[in-house]
């Protein structure tokens, strides 16, 4: 991407700044919002639910920052418009806006409901689409911001068990992309568009989550810090950069995902069936927080993190042995 004006958002530029984040009730949103506001910003937090979203709030001014709360679901564009307009009219301007918003499902894909199905895609992707409509309207307008929208490396590389999500984050990429390519041809040079790809996070969305595996779902080790993610964001609104991966464990399979696709692949589907998906807990079928929210004020965190090197060794040695049995599967079928 072309450097940013003279001025704008280069070094500590980012203090006082006005920020919309959605999804901000828990997770990754709100840890986003956490970081941002210990930075003097002014935060516009929207989610389904208002207690946790108040609650929030109340973080955020604790560490300095303003926070205003207008709940909103993504899936609904005039609701989202709205979160915009609240925005302007408590603040003037819209500096950065960072969609975090997201839901999931496991099951086999001829499994899941397509109401679930549906629902996911609503949230993930057209969620993002109403964001992305809201803030571009007033970040062209103002000839300048930055809009930052989360997709995951399931992006990159997808995985069984979540069609849906995977179908979404990669959506998310090329939705980005087409949305710089068009900033790029109006010569809008202020405007920038920023796609990032964490890895496993620890939040609450795996207990969150609808599932019709009968399995337990489980983060996916290694677990990485939603702090880590809120602190990649900062940096974006700080230096606006294409696409960044959060996470080693995810950098190092999306760099091998372009020099062996079909090994990573494999990889990912070994480690899902393995140790995404509970081999000693079974669980009920059900629809988790898809169509109505969870119950609670919400938490940056889902309690998963722990024990990442010890995972990474796992990992590592799985890595080694799914190889081993593909070579030697390669080498029988010659």
């Amino acid at each position: 991407m072309e450097p940013s004006p003279a001025g704008y958002f280069d070094g500590m530029r980012i203090k006082d700044r006005v920020v919309v984040v959605t999804g901000a009730s828990s997770g990754i949103g709100r840890a986003a919002a956490l970081a941002l506001a210990g930075h003097d910003c002014a935060l516009v937090l929207t989610a389904r639910r208002e207690g946790a979203l108040q609650q929030v709030a109340e973080e955020c001014t604790a560490r300095g920052g303003q926070a205003i709360v207008v709940p909103a679901d993504v899936t609904d564009a005039d609701a989202v418009q709205q979160v915009a307009r609240q925005a302007l009219d408590r603040f003037g301007r819209i500096d950065v806006w960072i969609n975090a918003a997201a839901v999931t499902v496991f099951g086999p894909f001829q499994d899941t409901p397509l109401q679930d199905f549906r629902r996911v895609v609503d949230v993930n992707l057209m969620g993002y689409v109403h964001g992305c409509r809201a803030a571009l309207a007033v970040l062209r307008e103002q000839g300048r911001g930055v809009l930052i929208n989360v997709s995951s490396i399931v992006g990159v590389i997808a995985q069984p068990y979540t069609p849906a999500y995977g179908t979404t984050k990669f959506a998310i990429r090329a939705l980005s992309t087409s949305l710089r390519q068009e900033l790029w041809l109006d010569g809008a040079r202020g405007v920038k568009v920023c796609t990032v790809l964490p890895a496993t996070i620890d939040t609450p969305l795996f207990q969150q989550a609808a599932n019709y595996t009968g399995r337990e779902v489980r983060a996916m080790p290694p677990v990485y810090t939603p702090e880590r993610v809120a602190h990649t964001i900062v940096s974006l609104v700080r230096r606006p950069r294409r696409e960044v991966v959060v996470g080693p464990m995810g950098r190092s399979l999306v760099l091998q995902s372009k020099f062996t696709p079909g090994f990573v692949e494999k990889l990912m589907a070994f480690q899902v069936h393995r140790r995404h998906l509970s081999r000693k807990h079974p669980a009920p079928a059900g629809s988790g927080n898809l169509h109505e929210p969870a119950a609670g004020t919400g938490s940056a965190r889902g309690g998963w993190h722990g024990g990442r090197r010890t995972a990474l060794r796992r990992t590592a040695t799985a890595a080694m042995l799914l190889g081993a049995a593909v070579a030697s599967a390669s080498r029988r079928q010659r």
